[in-house]
């Protein structure tokens, strides 16, 4: 699936941040939140897969950092902390991804050079996170269209934890007023993406050892 005209909006944000980016001679950050189920993992799929700017994007899913059900606050806190204020500084940053089969932090990625940076989920957009980005985005979706896309995405191991996850990022939202932070609102209730866990691996995905990634284990 590509960008429809839908979109359109949004791969002309894409474009002006990354270009402002490049003449500031920084790193170019997309960042993109909302609620659970929004449609943030097959948006930023579709932006890998016909990037409307310069240069071959790299993406960060927040699901891969998050140090268990109760770990947004924690997993923005670190994202900005070690990767997009790193970044933004002086090129390079890294973040510690999470083994949630065994409950325990993992290897380090860690990131440098100058081709785009899009990071996606839950908790991307607070005050200090948005102050590090070129262009941040916000989705809105239908509450019960969000619950279905979400539960059909992660299963039964999602529907036992919603109410817990919902209500942390209920709690971030209270806080940071990440809509206020937004460049672009975008509602896809209406559009038709795809379940990322349907998609196979993009070029960008950070699960692919890119140009400018380091894997730890």
């Amino acid at each position: 699936m590509r960008l429809s005209a839908d979109l359109a909006p949004l791969a002309d944000a894409v474009a002006g941040a990354v270009a402002a980016a490049r003449r500031a001679g920084r790193t170019p950050v997309v960042l993109i939140d909302g609620p659970s189920g929004a449609g943030k993992s097959s948006l930023a799929d579709l932006l890998v897969a016909d990037w409307p700017a310069e240069g071959v994007p790299r993406l960060v899913r927040m699901d891969d950092l998050y140090p268990g059900w109760d770990g947004l606050d924690a997993g923005s806190d670190a994202v900005g902390r070690d990767l997009l204020a790193p970044i933004r500084a002086h090129g390079a940053g890294s973040w510690q991804r999470w083994d949630w089969a065994d409950e325990r932090p993992a290897g380090r990625i860690h990131i440098t050079g100058s081709e785009p940076l899009i990071v996606e989920g839950c908790g991307t957009l607070s005050r200090r996170n948005a102050a590090l980005a070129d262009l941040t985005v916000w989705l809105r979706a239908d509450d019960a269209l969000r619950k279905r896309r979400a539960l059909a995405r992660d299963g039964a191991t999602f529907a036992a934890q919603w109410d817990r996850w919902q209500a942390e990022f209920d709690r971030f939202v209270a806080r940071e007023d990440p809509v206020a932070s937004a460049m672009l609102v975008l509602d896809v209730t209406a559009l038709d993406l795809t379940p990322a866990a349907r998609r196979p691996a993009r070029p960008g995905d950070l699960t692919d050892r890119v140009s400018g990634t380091t894997v730890e284990s």
